[in-house]
């Protein structure tokens, strides 16, 4: 399986590849220099400067059993991983953006991160409790851990809530009946608001950080879950709700754009694409 690691440009439409290899690789975010991509692989970070592509490991400790669900802080001094090294499910830490000790947040698994609060206070990420009788569902907490709050109940599966830039908003993909679409909500899970209506099976949107846009992954009608190698769309959004442009094809799925990965000025999003 070949991983091609690129960026669009939203202005031209254009994408650009910034490094194609021979592994599995995931979900990039991009550091707060514009220059700089986060990606994860075979349970490992690392960093991938963009004019000199190569994949530079991040030392995050005991953490050797991470997913793609991990990102930064908004002042970019932290990275926030979900590891399950240490758990028998997916546990959410937070570790020096350098690299370093993962210190745990929450005391309870699974957990998956997804979204960082603008003032940097509170984690966004999908769980599943005992009283949400096996469904995953939107919760938050401090970054620093103790108690958790539950914002979504009446959807079969949440997942991949992110932060508006202005907090005002998490948005998250929701399904109800086999439906998966588009939603948002208050930072208290009120106002709750769907904002995709339309046959695809929509996941993981990604507001900009100049409130302007939605990415998000859309999947072909009838599909279960987020699975990776399929025939995917990427699709943009307006951040108010609207009519949803395709910007991209590709065979991707799982590992794409699981994260939030704009770009600092909001120009252009890394992506995943694979070829088997």
């Amino acid at each position: 399986m070949k991983s091609i690691v690129a960026t669009f440009d939203i202005a031209t439409g254009s994408e650009t590849i910034i490094l194609e290899a021979e592994r599995h690789l995931e979900a990039p975010n991009w550091l707060p220099d514009g220059d700089t991509l986060v990606v994860n692989g075979n349970g490992r970070l690392y960093r991938l400067p963009i004019g000199a592509p190569s994949l530079i490991e991040i030392d995050t400790g005991f953490a050797t059993a991470l997913n793609n669900d991990h990102g930064l802080s908004p002042d970019g001094r932290l990275l926030v991983i979900s590891d399950a090294s240490r758990t028998p499910e997916s546990c959410i830490y937070t570790l020096p953006v350098g690299g370093g000790l993962p210190v745990r947040v929450t005391s309870k698994t699974p957990s998956y991160w997804h979204g960082w609060s603008p003032d940097g206070r509170t984690l966004a990420f999908a769980g599943k409790r005992e009283q949400t009788r096996g469904t995953f569902q939107v919760f938050t907490c401090s970054v620093t851990g103790g108690e958790e709050t539950q914002l979504t109940r009446d959807f079969d599966h949440c997942d991949g809530p992110d932060y508006a830039p202005d907090g005002n908003w998490i948005w998250f993909n929701g399904e109800k009946d086999t439906d998966v679409q588009l939603w948002r909500m208050r930072p208290d899970g009120s106002e709750l608001q769907r904002m995709t209506a339309d046959e695809r099976v929509n996941w993981f949107p990604h507001p900009s950080p100049d409130g302007q846009h939605v990415v998000y992954l859309a999947y072909e009608a009838g599909t279960s879950g987020h699975p990776a190698n399929k025939d995917v769309e990427l699709r943009l959004l307006p951040a108010g709700g609207g009519t949803p442009k395709t910007l991209l094809g590709l065979f991707g799925g799982q590992g794409t754009l699981n994260v939030p990965s704009w770009a600092p000025d909001s120009r252009r999003f890394a992506f995943v694409r694979y070829e088997s």
